[in-house]
């Protein structure tokens, strides 16, 4: 029988991470603080779960110890070691073998997708987007002034897609730059071998570099696999840039550290001569900890974690097909975060505003992903069943209310 990879559990560990809505509303977070008490929160890509214990440990052992001076762990500087946990990580988990040396840490991952696009354009040239889209990319295109080409996702069968004959009439000779977002938030979608190797051999065609966004890369759902850009060959690595953080998966946004790698030595150098190393700021000694702690500690959390998300993604998708058949959407393969389809409802606002004001619940809006998706809002479902049930109750109930 061949082995499973390490990313799918068959009877993952009992751990304990789920809190209860009280403790969620004492906390002081951007999400459970952002509106009314009566309102539930389902927007910011923030789980509503304790961190796993090795995380807690490392971020205690700094506060028992007052250890807030210039860090050092074996040898190593608070960089370094963030480098070297990604590196390991990348190896073990995706196969991607590649040295700590072309990895720079940073203090926030929006930080990693604003450099390479100052790094690798100038002013007016292109930069190549799929849209929908996580809003900050949107936001670095326009403040750098650089021109934003959208190249649409669309509806394919069960899932979303991009068209790479779409993809050659959107560049043109000044188009600089593609972002890739793998696995794609908001639509969820883990892009397949032969999907990224024509992108990859489109982006050596057209000389393109490819920043690609990878944070969600360890939420990934039973029967996908994701597949680092950079692992596809040396021609390819040369022109990408990966951007990731163990903020998503292990929950803790708040701690502010990042990686961007390069794929060779000559990428990163040619981003230096822009970018100095002092600019874009280094990850805090609390970050960093936690970071190394997450990748090289707390896979089973992260394993108990997963199988939850799975039996919480797939009670969204069952529970809106039989209630609210009106609302599409494609069982996202990574990701805790659902986009919804509310066109058929036929709304004078939009569905965001629409849901917060008769649902009292606080999507993100699709407007802000995408000006065009207005009738679109992202759900978060990584919360416990309880919350979840709730928010699927209230949707539902508004959903029929709109339809007398």
């Amino acid at each position: 029988m061949k082995a499973l990879p390490d990313h799918i559990m068959t009877s993952p560990p009992t751990i304990s991470f789920e809190l209860s809505q009280s403790a969620l509303q004492a906390r002081r977070n951007a999400k459970w603080n952002q509106y009314d008490a009566d309102i539930i929160p389902a927007f910011v890509a923030d789980m509503d779960f304790a961190v796993a214990a090795p995380i807690q440990a490392a971020i205690e052992r700094i506060v028992r110890d007052g250890d807030y001076g210039y860090p050092l762990r074996n040898g190593d500087k608070a960089d370094r070691l963030v480098a070297n946990a990604f590196a390991e990580r990348m190896a073990s988990r995706f196969g991607w073998e590649l040295s700590p040396d072309l990895v720079v840490p940073m203090a926030d991952l929006v930080q990693g997708t604003y450099a390479p696009i100052l790094a690798f354009s100038d002013p007016g040239d292109g930069v190549v987007l799929q849209v929908p889209n996580y809003p900050p990319f949107r936001d670095a295109i326009a403040t750098t002034e650089r021109q934003l080409l959208p190249l649409p996702m669309r509806e394919a069968g069960t899932r979303y897609v991009f068209d790479m004959a779409e993809l050659a009439k959107l560049v043109d000779k000044r188009t600089r730059v593609f972002i890739l977002c793998n696995p794609q938030n908001p639509t969820g979608r883990v892009f397949a071998r032969d999907e990224l190797l024509a992108l990859g051999q489109f982006a050596i065609e057209r000389d393109l570099i490819v920043v690609s966004d990878e944070i969600h890369s360890d939420l990934t759902y039973p029967g996908h696999q994701h597949i680092p850009f950079a692992s596809l060959g040396p021609d390819i690595a040369a022109r990408t840039v990966t951007i990731n953080s163990a903020t998503k998966s292990f929950n803790i946004p708040g701690l502010r550290c990042a990686v961007v790698a390069f794929g060779n030595e000559a990428l990163r150098n040619r981003y230096h001569k822009r970018i100095p190393l002092r600019l874009t700021g280094q990850a805090n000694i609390v970050g960093a900890d936690a970071t190394a702690a997450a990748w090289r500690e707390c896979q089973p959390w992260l394993d108990a974690v997963m199988a939850h998300l799975l039996k919480a993604r797939n009670r969204v998708v069952d529970v809106l097909a039989a209630e609210a058949p009106g609302i599409r959407l494609h069982a996202p393969e990574a990701t805790y975060l659902a986009w919804l389809d509310c066109r058929k409802l036929g709304l004078s606002a939009s569905a965001f505003q629409f849901f917060l004001e008769k649902a009292r619940i606080g999507f993100s809006a699709g407007e802000t992903f995408d000006p065009d998706c207005g009738q679109f809002v992202r759900l978060n479902f990584a919360t416990s069943m309880p919350i979840l049930d709730e928010i699927l109750d209230r949707f539902i109930t508004a959903t029929r209310q709109n339809e007398r």
